[in-house]
Protein backbone atom coordinates (compact mmCIF):
# COMPACT_ATOMS: atom_id res chain seq x y z
CA UNK A 1 0.00 0.00 0.00
CA UNK A 2 1.12 3.53 -0.04
CA UNK A 3 2.54 4.16 3.10
CA UNK A 4 4.64 1.18 2.42
CA UNK A 5 6.01 2.75 -1.05
CA UNK A 6 9.34 1.71 -2.33
CA UNK A 7 11.41 3.02 -5.03
CA UNK A 8 10.64 1.06 -8.57
CA UNK A 9 13.77 1.51 -9.84
CA UNK A 10 15.04 -2.23 -10.97
CA UNK A 11 11.58 -4.03 -10.09
CA UNK A 12 10.29 -6.31 -12.86
CA UNK A 13 7.30 -5.41 -13.95
CA UNK A 14 5.24 -8.28 -15.83
CA UNK A 15 3.60 -7.36 -18.80
CA UNK A 16 0.79 -9.58 -20.12
CA UNK A 17 -1.04 -8.71 -23.89
CA UNK A 18 -4.69 -10.37 -24.56
CA UNK A 19 -4.68 -10.88 -27.93
CA UNK A 20 -8.56 -11.19 -28.21
CA UNK A 21 -11.63 -11.73 -26.89
CA UNK A 22 -14.99 -13.87 -27.06
CA UNK A 23 -16.69 -11.90 -29.62
CA UNK A 24 -14.21 -11.39 -32.67
CA UNK A 25 -13.89 -8.92 -35.65
CA UNK A 26 -17.64 -8.45 -35.34
CA UNK A 27 -16.52 -5.69 -32.38
CA UNK A 28 -12.98 -5.65 -32.28
CA UNK A 29 -11.98 -5.93 -36.20
CA UNK A 30 -8.44 -5.92 -35.32
CA UNK A 31 -8.27 -9.05 -33.63
CA UNK A 32 -6.45 -11.96 -34.86
CA UNK A 33 -8.55 -14.68 -35.31
CA UNK A 34 -6.67 -17.56 -37.46
CA UNK A 35 -4.61 -19.68 -35.53
CA UNK A 36 -1.12 -18.88 -37.82
CA UNK A 37 -2.46 -14.85 -36.80
CA UNK A 38 -2.96 -15.22 -33.47
CA UNK A 39 0.87 -17.18 -33.08
CA UNK A 40 2.32 -14.85 -35.06
CA UNK A 41 0.87 -11.53 -33.00
CA UNK A 42 1.97 -13.42 -29.75
CA UNK A 43 5.38 -13.47 -30.85
CA UNK A 44 5.78 -9.83 -32.25
CA UNK A 45 4.12 -9.05 -28.98
CA UNK A 46 6.97 -11.21 -26.68
CA UNK A 47 9.66 -10.07 -28.41
CA UNK A 48 8.21 -6.57 -27.88
CA UNK A 49 8.30 -7.23 -23.81
CA UNK A 50 5.12 -9.33 -22.77
CA UNK A 51 6.10 -12.06 -20.41
CA UNK A 52 2.39 -13.69 -20.52
CA UNK A 53 0.18 -13.86 -23.50
CA UNK A 54 -3.85 -14.59 -22.95
CA UNK A 55 -5.46 -16.35 -26.16
CA UNK A 56 -8.86 -16.68 -26.99
CA UNK A 57 -8.90 -19.80 -30.06
CA UNK A 58 -11.47 -19.26 -32.94
CA UNK A 59 -13.69 -21.68 -35.13
CA UNK A 60 -11.76 -20.05 -38.17
CA UNK A 61 -14.97 -20.31 -40.58
CA UNK A 62 -17.80 -18.72 -38.38
CA UNK A 63 -15.32 -16.12 -36.21
CA UNK A 64 -17.06 -17.63 -33.26
CA UNK A 65 -14.70 -18.70 -29.89
CA UNK A 66 -13.43 -22.20 -30.02
CA UNK A 67 -12.70 -24.23 -27.15
CA UNK A 68 -11.30 -27.55 -28.88
CA UNK A 69 -8.18 -28.45 -26.82
CA UNK A 70 -6.05 -29.17 -29.73
CA UNK A 71 -6.59 -26.16 -31.85
CA UNK A 72 -5.34 -24.71 -28.40
CA UNK A 73 -1.91 -26.46 -28.43
CA UNK A 74 -1.68 -25.50 -31.52
CA UNK A 75 -1.72 -21.65 -30.95
CA UNK A 76 0.51 -22.61 -27.32
CA UNK A 77 2.72 -24.54 -29.23
CA UNK A 78 3.28 -22.15 -32.06
CA UNK A 79 3.91 -19.31 -30.14
CA UNK A 80 6.52 -21.12 -27.72
CA UNK A 81 8.27 -22.49 -30.63
CA UNK A 82 9.68 -18.98 -31.04
CA UNK A 83 9.83 -17.50 -27.75
CA UNK A 84 9.47 -18.15 -24.17
CA UNK A 85 6.27 -17.30 -22.86
CA UNK A 86 3.79 -17.71 -20.60
CA UNK A 87 0.66 -18.70 -23.07
CA UNK A 88 -2.53 -19.32 -21.42
CA UNK A 89 -6.12 -20.12 -22.38
CA UNK A 90 -9.89 -18.76 -21.84
CA UNK A 91 -13.04 -20.67 -20.37
CA UNK A 92 -16.09 -20.69 -22.22
CA UNK A 93 -17.81 -17.33 -21.90
CA UNK A 94 -21.22 -18.25 -20.65
CA UNK A 95 -24.32 -15.87 -20.03
CA UNK A 96 -24.04 -13.80 -23.31
CA UNK A 97 -26.01 -14.22 -26.10
CA UNK A 98 -23.42 -15.86 -28.16
CA UNK A 99 -23.14 -18.53 -25.91
CA UNK A 100 -26.46 -18.79 -23.94
CA UNK A 101 -26.06 -22.57 -23.48
CA UNK A 102 -25.56 -23.41 -19.42
CA UNK A 103 -22.44 -25.76 -19.79
CA UNK A 104 -22.17 -27.98 -16.63
CA UNK A 105 -18.32 -27.59 -15.09
CA UNK A 106 -16.72 -30.68 -16.69
CA UNK A 107 -17.74 -29.73 -20.05
CA UNK A 108 -16.80 -26.60 -19.73
CA UNK A 109 -13.03 -27.28 -18.59
CA UNK A 110 -13.01 -29.71 -20.66
CA UNK A 111 -10.11 -28.69 -22.60
CA UNK A 112 -7.97 -27.08 -19.42
CA UNK A 113 -8.32 -30.64 -18.37
CA UNK A 114 -6.73 -31.83 -22.08
CA UNK A 115 -4.07 -29.22 -22.02
CA UNK A 116 -3.17 -29.64 -18.70
CA UNK A 117 -2.54 -33.56 -19.00
CA UNK A 118 -0.23 -32.59 -21.56
CA UNK A 119 1.49 -30.01 -19.38
CA UNK A 120 1.18 -27.25 -22.11
CA UNK A 121 -0.52 -24.79 -19.89
CA UNK A 122 1.06 -22.81 -16.72
CA UNK A 123 -1.74 -20.60 -16.05
CA UNK A 124 -5.50 -20.74 -16.85
CA UNK A 125 -8.15 -18.39 -16.42
CA UNK A 126 -10.96 -19.49 -13.32
CA UNK A 127 -13.03 -16.46 -12.99
CA UNK A 128 -14.53 -16.56 -9.27
CA UNK A 129 -17.68 -15.04 -9.74
CA UNK A 130 -20.73 -13.84 -11.38
CA UNK A 131 -21.64 -10.54 -12.32
CA UNK A 132 -24.05 -8.35 -14.80
CA UNK A 133 -22.02 -6.91 -17.25
CA UNK A 134 -23.78 -4.03 -19.37
CA UNK A 135 -22.27 -2.11 -21.97
CA UNK A 136 -23.45 1.65 -21.81
CA UNK A 137 -24.60 1.93 -25.30
CA UNK A 138 -26.93 -1.12 -24.70
CA UNK A 139 -28.67 0.94 -21.49
CA UNK A 140 -29.02 3.78 -23.79
CA UNK A 141 -30.55 1.53 -26.39
CA UNK A 142 -32.54 -0.69 -23.88
CA UNK A 143 -30.99 -3.33 -25.17
CA UNK A 144 -30.29 -5.76 -21.60
CA UNK A 145 -26.85 -7.14 -21.28
CA UNK A 146 -26.19 -10.47 -19.34
CA UNK A 147 -25.18 -12.44 -16.51
CA UNK A 148 -20.98 -13.90 -17.12
CA UNK A 149 -22.02 -16.83 -15.28
CA UNK A 150 -19.27 -18.87 -12.99
CA UNK A 151 -20.95 -20.47 -10.48
CA UNK A 152 -19.32 -21.77 -7.34
CA UNK A 153 -19.12 -24.90 -8.90
CA UNK A 154 -17.51 -24.14 -11.51
CA UNK A 155 -14.52 -22.25 -9.98
CA UNK A 156 -13.95 -25.24 -7.08
CA UNK A 157 -13.89 -27.70 -10.52
CA UNK A 158 -11.60 -25.27 -12.34
CA UNK A 159 -9.35 -24.98 -9.25
CA UNK A 160 -8.97 -28.57 -8.70
CA UNK A 161 -8.03 -28.96 -12.23
CA UNK A 162 -5.41 -26.34 -11.14
CA UNK A 163 -3.94 -28.12 -7.99
CA UNK A 164 -3.92 -31.43 -9.99
CA UNK A 165 -2.36 -30.26 -13.01
CA UNK A 166 0.33 -27.34 -11.31
CA UNK A 167 -1.12 -24.12 -13.40
CA UNK A 168 -1.89 -21.08 -11.80
CA UNK A 169 -5.00 -19.59 -11.49
CA UNK A 170 -6.08 -16.28 -13.34
CA UNK A 171 -8.63 -14.43 -11.11
CA UNK A 172 -10.37 -12.11 -13.14
CA UNK A 173 -11.96 -9.57 -10.28
CA UNK A 174 -14.77 -8.08 -11.99
CA UNK A 175 -16.32 -6.83 -8.42
CA UNK A 176 -15.13 -7.70 -4.98
CA UNK A 177 -17.06 -10.14 -4.16
CA UNK A 178 -14.78 -12.19 -6.90
CA UNK A 179 -11.53 -11.65 -4.87
CA UNK A 180 -13.27 -12.17 -1.33
CA UNK A 181 -14.28 -15.70 -2.64
CA UNK A 182 -11.30 -16.15 -5.00
CA UNK A 183 -9.09 -15.89 -1.71
CA UNK A 184 -11.23 -18.15 0.18
CA UNK A 185 -11.18 -21.09 -2.06
CA UNK A 186 -7.25 -20.56 -2.79
CA UNK A 187 -6.77 -21.72 0.66
CA UNK A 188 -9.60 -24.13 0.58
CA UNK A 189 -8.73 -25.62 -2.35
CA UNK A 190 -4.97 -26.20 -2.02
CA UNK A 191 -4.07 -24.79 -5.83
CA UNK A 192 -0.44 -23.18 -6.93
CA UNK A 193 -0.61 -19.18 -6.17
CA UNK A 194 -3.39 -17.23 -8.16
CA UNK A 195 -2.82 -13.83 -10.06
CA UNK A 196 -4.83 -11.19 -9.18
CA UNK A 197 -6.42 -9.24 -11.97
CA UNK A 198 -8.34 -6.02 -11.06
CA UNK A 199 -10.76 -5.70 -14.12
CA UNK A 200 -11.53 -1.79 -14.80
CA UNK A 201 -14.00 -0.66 -16.82
CA UNK A 202 -15.15 2.88 -18.62
CA UNK A 203 -17.56 0.73 -21.17
CA UNK A 204 -19.32 -1.02 -18.61
CA UNK A 205 -22.02 -1.32 -15.66
CA UNK A 206 -19.64 -3.59 -13.93
CA UNK A 207 -16.98 -2.46 -10.72
CA UNK A 208 -14.82 0.10 -11.01
CA UNK A 209 -13.47 2.81 -13.48
CA UNK A 210 -9.77 3.71 -14.32
CA UNK A 211 -9.34 5.26 -11.39
CA UNK A 212 -7.19 5.83 -7.85
CA UNK A 213 -10.22 4.85 -5.46
CA UNK A 214 -11.46 1.56 -7.41
CA UNK A 215 -7.44 0.51 -7.21
CA UNK A 216 -7.45 2.04 -3.41
CA UNK A 217 -9.99 0.04 -2.40
CA UNK A 218 -8.62 -3.42 -4.40
CA UNK A 219 -5.78 -3.35 -2.43
CA UNK A 220 -6.89 -2.68 0.68
CA UNK A 221 -9.11 -5.62 0.16
CA UNK A 222 -5.99 -8.22 -1.45
CA UNK A 223 -4.13 -6.98 1.93
CA UNK A 224 -6.72 -8.18 4.52
CA UNK A 225 -7.43 -11.20 2.42
CA UNK A 226 -4.14 -12.85 0.31
CA UNK A 227 -1.57 -10.34 1.52
CA UNK A 228 1.68 -10.62 -0.96
CA UNK A 229 -0.47 -11.98 -3.67
CA UNK A 230 0.60 -10.90 -7.57
CA UNK A 231 -2.26 -8.61 -9.15
CA UNK A 232 -2.34 -6.84 -12.12
CA UNK A 233 -4.32 -3.80 -13.59
CA UNK A 234 -6.78 -4.81 -16.69
CA UNK A 235 -10.16 -4.73 -17.53
CA UNK A 236 -12.67 -4.62 -20.45
CA UNK A 237 -13.37 -1.49 -22.25
CA UNK A 238 -10.66 0.43 -20.97
CA UNK A 239 -7.47 1.45 -21.47
CA UNK A 240 -4.96 1.35 -18.10
CA UNK A 241 -2.12 3.01 -19.51
CA UNK A 242 -2.65 5.91 -17.26
CA UNK A 243 -3.13 3.79 -14.47
CA UNK A 244 0.88 2.25 -14.82
CA UNK A 245 2.52 4.58 -12.64
CA UNK A 246 0.51 4.15 -9.56
CA UNK A 247 0.80 0.39 -10.36
CA UNK A 248 4.52 -0.29 -10.73
CA UNK A 249 4.62 2.01 -6.90
CA UNK A 250 2.57 -0.16 -5.41
CA UNK A 251 4.27 -3.38 -7.04
CA UNK A 252 1.72 -4.49 -9.54
CA UNK A 253 1.61 -5.50 -12.99
CA UNK A 254 0.01 -4.61 -16.37
CA UNK A 255 -2.36 -6.09 -18.85
CA UNK A 256 -3.34 -4.53 -22.29
CA UNK A 257 -4.21 -5.67 -25.34
CA UNK A 258 -7.84 -5.75 -27.74
CA UNK A 259 -9.58 -8.45 -25.37
CA UNK A 260 -9.52 -5.40 -22.71
CA UNK A 261 -9.85 -2.29 -25.42
CA UNK A 262 -12.50 -0.23 -25.97
CA UNK A 263 -14.33 -1.75 -29.43
CA UNK A 264 -13.29 -0.62 -32.74
CA UNK A 265 -9.48 0.02 -30.99
CA UNK A 266 -7.58 1.58 -33.86
CA UNK A 267 -4.46 0.33 -32.66
CA UNK A 268 -2.53 -2.99 -32.61
CA UNK A 269 -1.86 -5.41 -29.77
CA UNK A 270 1.93 -4.42 -30.72
CA UNK A 271 1.11 -1.26 -30.47
CA UNK A 272 -0.60 -1.27 -27.19
CA UNK A 273 2.45 -3.31 -25.81
CA UNK A 274 5.15 -0.88 -26.97
CA UNK A 275 3.10 1.78 -25.20
CA UNK A 276 3.07 -0.21 -22.04
CA UNK A 277 6.32 -1.17 -22.18
CA UNK A 278 7.64 2.45 -22.51
CA UNK A 279 5.55 3.79 -19.81
CA UNK A 280 6.92 0.93 -17.79
CA UNK A 281 10.44 1.97 -18.35
CA UNK A 282 9.77 5.66 -17.81
CA UNK A 283 8.69 4.21 -14.43
CA UNK A 284 12.19 2.79 -13.92
CA UNK A 285 11.03 -0.60 -13.71
CA UNK A 286 12.60 -3.42 -15.93
CA UNK A 287 10.13 -6.05 -18.03
CA UNK A 288 10.03 -9.25 -16.54
CA UNK A 289 10.91 -12.63 -18.63
CA UNK A 290 8.70 -15.30 -18.62
CA UNK A 291 11.16 -17.09 -16.20
CA UNK A 292 11.24 -14.30 -14.34
CA UNK A 293 7.38 -14.20 -13.24
CA UNK A 294 7.29 -18.32 -12.86
CA UNK A 295 10.55 -17.64 -10.36
CA UNK A 296 7.94 -14.98 -8.38
CA UNK A 297 4.96 -17.32 -8.48
CA UNK A 298 6.79 -20.48 -6.99
CA UNK A 299 9.82 -18.89 -4.84
CA UNK A 300 11.17 -21.77 -3.16
CA UNK A 301 10.72 -24.49 -6.13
Amino acid sequence: MAEEQQEPAGRKTWLEVALNGPWGRERQPRSPIAVDDIVNEGIACAKAGAAIIHIHAYDEATGRQSDDWQQIARIIGGIRQSVDVIVYPTIPFIGEASSPNLLGPTERFTHLDELGKRGLIEWAAIDPGSCNITHWNEIQADKPGFVYLNPEEHVRHGLALARRHSFHPAYAIYEPGFLRLGAALHWRESTPTPVYRFMFTSDYSFGFPPEDFGLTAYLHLLDRLAPGAAWMIGGLGVDVLDMIPRAIVEGGHVRVGLEDASFGCDRSNLELVTDAAERIANMGATLATAADVRVALTPDE
